[in-house]
């Protein structure tokens, strides 16, 4: 079973980006994952944005700290079962945090975790959150898939090193740069650390760049804007899961650019 885990969709050109790329290659994929934190304006989602990514051919939608950005998501969160909000915020929030999904006559789990390192320190231990999820899991589904949403490269390894085994993959978002270190695990996980933004290239994560160099220069607030008038670049990766044992079997960065 070969799946497509879009890294963070940046605003209207990320959203731009996923169609293209879907338009063109969908039929490769089984399944589609995408996060979309900020696929509305950059922050956030609206129920226009879900609605609209959803036609496009998306399964499952994850996120991270950003969800909460437009108020709206409260409305329809516990309503959309595919769109996942981070399992490690307190009991009680809304949303769910991982769900099990079918396609074909396979079935799949999907966790999203967050980090806390230098992102939230009082959101619960993203690792013992995984331990209590996947007992339930595994007990439902061979396949499991975890996007883990963190700032720090190293608790993103140590996290897949700690799933080895456990999680068909665990992929990491969050920082909009991909990384080059897509592997194979001992134990059969599929893993990397960042899998990218798909917004506009000649951008500082995907923002106009002019606001975030005034912030590093002055150090002063400033209100960041989607770039809109840039070249696209859509970043993936395509995993291929054994679909009786779970364990994956290939996994390979995809990066294209759009007009």
């Amino acid at each position: 079973m070969r799946f497509l885990i879009v890294g963070d969709i940046i605003g209207s050109p990320g959203r731009k980006g996923v169609r293209r790329f879907l338009e063109d290659r969908g039929g490769e994929f089984d399944v589609v994952i995408a996060n979309v934190e900020n696929a509305a304006g950059g922050f956030g989602i609206t129920r226009k944005v879900y609605e609209e990514l959803k036609s496009y051919g998306i399964d499952v939608f994850t996120s991270g700290n950003h969800i909460w950005d437009k108020k709206e998501v409260y409305e329809f969160i516990d309503k959309a079962g595919d769109l996942l909000r981070p399992a490690n915020y307190p009991e009680g929030v809304p949303g769910k945090g991982f769900g099990i999904y079918e396609k074909g006559d396979i079935r799949f789990g999907v966790v999203n975790l967050m980090g806390r390192v230098f992102l939230e320190p009082n959101l619960d231990n993203p690792f013992r959150v995984f331990d209590r999820i996947y007992e339930l899991l595994s007990k439902e589904v061979d396949i499991v898939l975890v996007d883990f949403h963190a700032e720090v490269t190293s608790e993103k390894w140590a996290f897949g090193i700690y799933a080895d085994g456990r999680a068909s993959v665990v992929y990491g978002t969050h920082t909009h740069v991909p990384t080059a270190d897509e592997t194979l695990l001992k134990n059969g996980t599929a893993y990397v650390t960042d899998v990218g933004m798909t917004g506009a290239w000649y951008s500082v994560i995907g923002m106009n760049y002019k606001e975030p160099i005034e912030r590093f220069i002055y150090a002063l607030p400033r209100k960041f804007r989607v770039e809109e008038k840039e070249k696209v670049v859509f970043n993936a990766v395509s995993v291929d899961i054994d679909e009786t044992s779970g364990k994956a079997t290939g996994i390979s960065r995809i990066k294209e650019m759009y007009e």
